[in-house]
């Protein structure tokens, strides 16, 4: 995430700002400029401000008078539900970091039209079960993963050690890229070669996955227990903590927490409006950023969270076939040629 301040007055502002607590100006952020500004009559909030904290400016393309992120979804919870409209709010707040994230890596988001694009639906399993997942392009959020109590049982049940809203929406974009980069008649070959043969079956690898598990070795292979399971799911765990790498670097170097000798000459560590992520990232191999940068953020973070009390915050080991993989999303993700607008 980068840094923001606010255009009237210059106070400090952050991603999630609606107001601006120094002038009082009412602030919103604007996904055609990539940052946040004034709301005024020509650039009027998202209509769903109140409903679900949504803090953009609204889309001239929607007639609702919603952004970009909010006309993504394709399906909320009633208006009568009140529990499913709570957890709605706090889905949103992550989908938004999410849709910000993949712009800053400048990677293709069309919204779906029915035949193609992404869309998501944020269903609420007050009426019943849902299960989270992708399918062409629709990304399925049970919505009981924003209640921390219920997520933190999940977490601890199913043994993983890292669980959250925002987690689940990197993971669920992975399958979408996936098809749209990586299972390409020029980049599946190399696909099948890092995660495997994608075309066995889901369903027999799902129930060998949750019978057996993942082993006793899967450690010095893959990035969860998780990845395992198909290279499907491998890729999107994959692709999931690349955004995770991609966002926190951003952040650490916004805020002034990356070390480096020489400030000037980092990209991370300038603060400003100027997109440097795709640059900072995609430019340098993946070992390099993994084993010079990321490395020792994560262990810094992980220290301070312990000082806190708190679990590792970022508690994976990456082995060198994890990084080969990172290597190759990180490829595929410079790449990327955006849809026409």
């Amino acid at each position: 995430m980068r840094a923001f301040g606010c255009e009237v007055c210059g106070a400090e502002l952050f991603f999630e700002n609606s107001v601006c607590v120094r002038c009082g100006s009412a602030v919103g952020y604007s996904r055609e400029q990539g940052t946040l500004v004034a709301v005024t009559a020509d650039r009027p909030i998202c209509a769903n401000l109140n409903r679900c904290g949504c803090n953009w400016i609204a889309d001239p393309a929607s007639v609702l008078g919603l952004c970009f992120s909010c006309r993504l979804t394709r399906t909320r919870p009633a208006d009568a539900d009140a529990v499913g409209l709570g957890q709605y709010w706090v889905a949103e707040a992550a989908k938004r970091r999410l849709i910000f994230g993949l712009d800053e890596l400048e990677l293709p988001i069309m919204i779906s039209d029915g035949f193609a694009g992404l869309a998501f639906d944020l269903l609420s399993s007050t009426q019943g079960k849902i299960i989270t997942g992708h399918l062409n392009g629709i990304i399925t959020l049970d919505l009981a993963e924003s209640n921390d109590s219920h997520r933190e049982a999940l977490r601890q049940s199913m043994d993983e050690p890292y669980r959250t809203v925002l987690g689940h929406f990197r993971h669920e974009i992975g399958h979408y890229y996936c098809q749209l980069l990586a299972l390409t008649p020029h980049r599946r070959d190399e696909f099948r070669t890092l995660f495997g043969n994608e075309t066995l079956s889901y369903e027999e690898a799902l129930r060998r996955h949750y019978s057996a598990g993942a082993g006793q070795q899967w450690e010095g292979q893959f990035i969860s227990a998780y990845a395992a399971m198909h290279p499907l799911e491998d890729f999107a765990e994959v692709f999931g903590h690349f955004l995770h790498i991609a966002d926190t670097l951003q952040t650490a170097g916004e805020f002034g927490l990356l070390p480096q000798p020489d400030q000037r000459d980092n990209a991370f560590s300038t603060r400003g409006t100027a997109r440097k992520l795709r640059k900072s990232l995609l430019e340098r191999p993946m070992a390099e950023v993994v084993g010079e940068t990321w490395l020792p953020v994560s262990k810094g973070l992980n220290q301070i969270n312990r000082s806190m009390g708190k679990p590792d915050l970022y508690p994976f080991v990456l082995a060198q076939p994890v990084i080969a993989k990172l290597a190759f999303v990180a490829d595929l993700v410079a790449d990327a040629e955006p849809f026409p607008e």
